[in-house]
């Protein structure tokens, strides 16, 4: 998040109004919520994670165990299930 100058960017009008309520303070302005992009839209996490979670399933369905895909992916057994069902479900509707 970068520092900008309310005088380089706001209308004087504007900023007088501003001034009323906070002078000298840091403030957040946040994006309008339809401009928001959701958790891991822009890097690509959410993708990575979704192909992650096909690859359990598929190498839970052809056979490997828990304990397996445990060591397989790092994560924890209870982890595992719950992305099984999860992809299972996707996968039924």
């Amino acid at each position: 998040m970068n520092y900008r100058n309310g005088r380089d960017v706001l209308p004087p009008s504007l900023l007088a109004e501003l001034q009323q309520y906070i002078q000298g303070d840091l403030i957040y302005i946040p994006k309008p919520s339809n401009q928001r992009a959701s958790w891991g839209e822009k890097s690509g996490a959410r993708q990575l994670l979704a192909e992650r979670n096909r690859e359990i399933y598929k190498c839970y369905a052809d056979g490997a165990t828990i304990t397996e895909l445990e060591h397989k992916f790092h994560l924890s057994s209870e982890s595992i299930r719950k992305i099984i069902v999860k992809v299972k479900c996707k996968l039924t509707i």
